[in-house]
């Protein structure tokens, strides 16, 4: 049975035998399925001892300029309008100056004052690199490994390896998703089981300042009621289960029952009334233009306090081709006092220690352009950030040459990056395999090195 007669399938048992209950389920759980006790997402042990349980990912769609963010290029600055290496194009020095911050010394630019102030948690990769320059490519290996085939997106990976830490919540989420450009592949389980799929929570082609699933509840059926339900449903199922010996039957299974927990479960963790006014601000969830991603960021909090075990936020849109003074000033001021305010309140609840904060895009920006007000693709060099869950904090690791079009030294590929990521998790990227069509498969592929200079 293909995913899409699957999930084809689950719609018509959903709406044609549990009313609200299979609303809930089709909502949620068409693209996931979970075992409270022994199913795909049950806790598993790492491979070794893990220094993160978690991981936060905040996924800056289109590509951010490195030489307008983190890796200064004085050089550049001081050859604007001069020839650069592509065709009909000048070299375009940062319009905004770098300054350093902290007891490390680490060198922002003067868009990010309040990240600034946290850069000695921050463990900034200056020598980033991928594959492809093109956006749902190089997207699509930022997320999954590779951008010639599907394969299952890291979080996905991540939820095979370690299971979830509450069964009463999805163990993968992602917030304010990417629908275009490839979309849902992104976020896909792909052969793994359909459980490790991410399950979404707005849309970043409408991004609103307030997130919610839908059909979250049942005004037709009491909870009595709905348990009743569940069961005369779970037990017609097992009946299919012996005639058929069809065990992907246990996914619909699974799926109804988290369903059914999650609609007390996920109210309460997206209920934002318990914070503090002094927390929503620090977040600038509360005014502004800061809202909507500084919820996203809190809701983040919220969703890794209450063990969900991946979880990313979508911002868009930094392909700045065009208007870079502009974008760049608007973008910066979105995210700025939001991610500030993350790795502040993680720190203040001892949750940083043990969860993985990464920044970033699926490439960088060239360091000349035609225009003079915008910059190119580039995917030989651009930089990101990782913080907390056993990084070193206060680190600059690698460097693009003096005009920043390439990685030259301490050079990490994305496959790099998710061998680190799975070994802070306690995972061993080779050894963490599926079998599929008759060979095992990994997130790296056949490739990756854990970047040992940046663990603590």
């Amino acid at each position: 049975m293909s995913s899409d007669n699957l999930i084809q399938t689950r719609r018509v048992a959903l709406q044609g035998l549990t009313g609200g209950l299979g609303l809930v389920a089709l909502s949620a759980l068409t693209q996931r399925n979970v075992s409270a006790a022994t199913g795909p997402l049950s806790p598993k042990s790492p491979h070794f001892a893990p220094r993160a349980k978690r991981v936060i990912f905040l996924c800056m769609r289109g590509g951010p300029s490195h030489m307008e963010t983190f890796d200064p290029k004085p050089k550049l600055t001081a050859d604007h309008g001069k020839p650069g290496k592509n065709t009909n194009a000048k070299l375009l020095g940062s319009r905004w100056k770098f300054q350093r911050h902290g007891q490390s010394g680490t060198e922002v630019v003067e868009l990010f004052p309040e990240t600034a102030k946290h850069v000695d948690k921050l463990c900034v990769l200056r020598g980033m690199h991928t594959d492809n320059e093109n956006h749902p490519q190089a997207l699509e290996q930022l997320h999954t490994g590779s951008f010639q085939f599907i394969r299952p997106s890291m979080g996905a990976w991540v939820l095979h390896g370690l299971g979830t830490e509450n069964d009463s919540l999805p163990g993968f989420i992602s917030i304010n998703p990417l629908t275009t450009l490839g979309g849902l592949r992104y976020y896909s389980n792909a052969f793994l089981p359909a459980a490790y799929a991410a399950t979404t929570l707005g849309d970043a082609a409408r991004p609103s300042a307030s997130i919610k699933l839908d059909q979250l509840s049942n005004a037709r059926w009491t909870p009595g009621d709905q348990r009743e339900q569940l069961d005369l449903l779970t037990r017609m199922n097992r009946s299919l289960i012996d005639q058929t010996g069809d065990q992907r039957i246990e996914g619909l299974i699974d799926s109804f029952e988290l369903a059914y927990r999650m609609q007390t479960a996920f109210p309460k963790v997206m209920n934002f009334s318990d914070e503090t006014p002094a927390t929503l601000a620090l977040y600038g969830a509360d005014r502004g233009t800061t809202q909507t991603f500084g919820q996203q960021c809190l809701l983040a909090r919220r969703l890794a306090e209450a063990g969900v075990r991946f979880i990313e936020i979508t911002h868009t849109d930094w392909d700045h081709h065009g208007f870079l003074n502009s974008l760049m000033t608007k973008n910066c001021q979105q995210i700025d006092r939001p991610i500030a305010g993350l790795l502040t309140d993680l720190q203040q609840r001892g949750l940083l220690e043990d969860t993985l904060v990464v920044w970033g895009g699926e490439f960088g920006r060239t360091p000349d352009d035609p225009t003079q007000d915008g910059r190119g693709h580039n995917h030989r060099g651009f930089s990101m950030w990782m913080a907390g869950g056993g990084v070193r904090g206060g680190m600059v690791h690698g460097a693009t040459d003096e005009y920043g079009y390439e990685a030259i030294e301490g050079k990490v590929h994305v496959h790099d990056l998710h061998a680190t990521l799975l070994h802070l998790l306690g995972l061993d990227h080779e050894k963490l395999t599926y079998r599929h069509g008759g060979r095992d498969y990994r997130l790296t592929d056949v490739y990756g090195n854990v970047v040992t200079q940046i663990l603590t």
